[in-house]
């Protein structure tokens, strides 16, 4: 089974950094783009950032400049580097990846990982 896991989130002052780490695990052949979404209480849920195979990111614009999207390929993980923190940051944070199991098959869905909570206090 595919598996996203999500890893690095917490509770912060406003000001501060996190770094978040999604791994993707089990049977994968392919990852092609992933990202970062984030759902606060009561709100929909929106993309922060997200980034192709090559490399190529994307960004809200409530984040440029704060928020640094990587990934290592060789291990199948996605990092958010989080700077600058504010209290309208907090949310939980989705891992998402599209992702190609099979060769034969080619066929690539969407996974989801179980999200991790970011509190930034005031």
């Amino acid at each position: 089974q595919v598996q996203l896991v999500e890893s690095g989130g917490g509770t912060v002052q406003a000001g501060g950094s996190l770094r978040l780490s999604c791994a993707g695990s089990g049977s994968i052949f392919s990852i092609n783009a992933m990202g970062w979404y984030r759902q606060a209480t009561g709100t929909q849920r929106e993309l922060v950032a997200t980034i192709t195979r090559g490399g190529s990111t994307n960004y809200a614009d409530s984040v440029k400049g704060r928020f640094t999207i990587s990934r290592d390929n060789a291990k199948n993980t996605v990092y958010l580097q989080m700077h600058s923190l504010q209290p309208e940051d907090t949310a939980v944070y989705y891992c998402n990846a599209d992702i190609v199991t099979t060769r034969i098959l080619n066929t690539e869905l969407s996974y989801w990982g179980q999200g991790t909570q970011v509190t930034v206090s005031s």
